[in-house]
């Protein structure tokens, strides 16, 4: 280790002299790019060979029964990884990355650049109906953090390069540039400036390149000679319908989440989440896995293969079934995700969504074309299907449609995409104002976003604010004690404690002017007599947002701080503002 640290410190010395700042941040930038593509690679290929090897590794065919097997063993395999190698703890989906960016504080455990990769890939791979694009965007975004870490750059840097990393991961999982780059505005860094686009565009381009060299194989095929003018209100209605659906898996998936939190014993949680999970699985075997194969076959016209491996196989040649049994499979996509998870495995709601949203897509398409009044394009409205839920559940109507279009090649459906996923979004607002990832946050109060200047207030840290050189009066004490504090005191507000130092109120010089006067006829009067109690109090783990509130709604420019009843200091509002403008001018002429 000795050693290790002293070539870090030769090389941080030779980089100062020779390379530039700016340079510097971009050629990292393509480093992290390359190595969250290795991982990506890596985890694809690892889910990839799993699912082969429980196919055919044991000389048998899929049959219906394995369902009810593979989903609990990658839970329970991931849960056995958990407890022996992270000690029962391991932070899932993007929630915790998000509060991290709003808070300016990304320093993420080194283990995180393999320990999302295992699971993720033991619970995929095995079934889980979960996709890995949460896990490669920690996994890329803990190579940004580490990478920064280890060359010694302040935290400014390392949320930019976290972004690379989490950017170059999307990047390379979906062979998708700008998606990744767009994901990484909308969704991580909404304050971020236009020039530290820099470093991600040469990060996920260069993950895209070597995606493109080692694992060339496309996502998806969609082939469209364009969309008709005619067709613009069908578009309009699956917008509505994303929005509705997408709104619907948010509510859905938050209260799984709670039930199984409530849920203390883990080993019943997975044999219970396990099982269930099976069960639905066995009778709905699209719900097996990412669900990408199923989202291949629905693009090439081959909708029968919905009912492969099913208990209604012999259905699949009736059309309005088809129709029926995709809308079940949409509906209960979202319980079998959040049981998933729930129950002890790793994974994301990104696949589920594309997923979902092409099972929307072509049950709504197929639903129309099957009345015989109107022949629409059903593998357009697959793809659009996909941007709207996409951009419905994460709230992330660019990253939907750019990463749809560069996905599919369909860049022919831009104002289809638009329109769906717009609408979509707009209508998932209107009834679930958070995201998927940000939900958990703003009910825990720990993070509200809706415009920059909250994301910004976000990122203040309430305790290097707080004020505590005033001299403190005991409840005890006389007027002539705090004569003698108060001609110490730069301050004209003292707070009023007891020997534990409970909070008890505030004596505001201004009252006491008179009686000190003539203190000799007054020395005997008790602090009590002057004290007020305080109208507002703060805690210390208070969201900025609410404590400006609290402010501006009170007209008030000092507030005491008070932990469990133990007065800490005071948070003065010039103080909040002058960081905040700080803030801002760092935002404006990051890189």
């Amino acid at each position: 280790m000795g050693i290790l640290k002293k070539i870090n410190k030769k090389i941080f010395v030779w980089r100062l002299k020779y390379i530039n700042r700016k340079s510097f941040i971009v050629i990292t930038s393509m480093i992290i790019g390359i190595l969250a593509a290795l991982a990506a690679i890596l985890l694809k290929l690892t889910v990839h060979y799993v699912k082969f090897f429980l196919q055919y590794g044991f000389n048998v065919r899929y049959h219906n029964y394995m369902f009810l097997i593979y989903p609990l063993t990658g839970i329970a395999l991931t849960i056995l990884y958990i407890q022996l190698f992270r000690k029962g703890h391991l932070t899932k989906g993007l929630s915790s990355l998000i509060y991290s960016f709003s808070k300016h504080d990304t320093d993420i455990p080194r283990h995180k650049m393999y320990s999302h990769m295992i699971t993720s890939a033991l619970t995929v791979g095995f079934g889980g109906s979960v996709g890995l694009e949460a896990p490669i965007v920690i996994t890329g975004s803990a190579i940004g953090a580490n990478t920064a870490k280890e060359l010694r750059l302040g935290h400014k840097e390392r949320n930019l390069l976290v972004a690379c990393g989490a950017a170059s991961g999307i990047a390379a999982i979906f062979n998708s540039p700008i998606g990744g780059i767009i994901f990484a505005f909308e969704v991580l860094l909404p304050e971020m400036t236009i020039p530290s686009l820099i470093p991600l565009l040469i990060s996920s381009a260069s993950a895209s390149v070597v995606s493109r060299l080692l694992y060339s194989e496309q996502l998806f095929y969609l082939i469209t000679t364009g969309w008709s003018l005619k067709a613009i209100p069908f578009y309009i209605l699956l917008g509505i319908l994303c929005g509705l659906i997408s709104a619907y898996m948010i509510k859905v998936s938050f209260r799984m989440e709670n039930y199984f939190k409530s849920q203390v014993n883990i080993y019943k949680k997975m044999i219970f989440g396990g099982a269930l999970l099976g069960i639905l699985i066995f009778f709905l075997p699209p719900l097996y896995g990412e669900g990408y194969e199923t989202v291949k076959n629905l693009f090439s016209g081959n909708s029968e293969f919905l009912t492969n491996n099913s208990i209604f196989y012999s259905l699949n040649t009736n059309q309005w079934f088809l129709v029926i049994y995709a809308m079940v499979i949409v509906l209960v996509k979202v319980f079998a995700s959040s049981i998933t998870v729930g129950a002890g495995g790793n994974g994301g709601i990104f696949a589920p969504s594309l997923f979902v949203g092409s099972l929307l897509g072509f049950a709504f398409v197929h639903a129309i074309n099957l009345t015989g009044f109107f022949q629409l394009n059903e593998p357009n409205f697959i793809a659009v299907g996909m941007a709207g839920i996409l951009s419905g559940v994460i709230h992330a109507p660019l990253t939907g449609i750019f990463l749809i279009a560069e996905v599919t090649g369909g860049y022919a459906l831009f104002v289809p995409l638009m329109i769906v996923s717009a609408l979509s979004y707009f209508t998932t607002r209107y009834f679930e104002p958070h995201s998927i990832y940000t939900k958990v946050l703003a009910e825990d109060k720990k993070l509200e976003i809706t415009d920059k200047d909250q994301i910004i207030l976000n990122q203040i840290n309430l305790n290097k604010l707080i004020e505590t050189d005033f001299a403190l009066i005991f409840e005890t004490d006389l007027l002539e004690d705090f004569f003698k504090k108060s001609a110490a005191s730069k301050r004209n507000i003292f707070p009023v404690v007891d020997k534990e130092n409970n909070f008890k109120g505030l004596i505001y010089l201004n009252d006491t002017r008179e009686k000190i006067l003539h203190l000799q006829e007054n020395k005997d009067i008790p602090v009590l007599d002057f004290i007020h109690k305080s109208p507002l109090l703060v805690n210390p783990d208070e969201n900025i947002q609410n404590i400006m509130n609290k402010f501006e709604e009170n007209d008030l420019w000092n507030i005491p701080v008070v932990d469990n009843g133990k007065y800490i200091g005071f948070i003065y509002r010039s103080r909040i503002l002058q960081t905040y403008r700080e803030l801002l001018r760092d935002h404006s002429r990051f890189f």
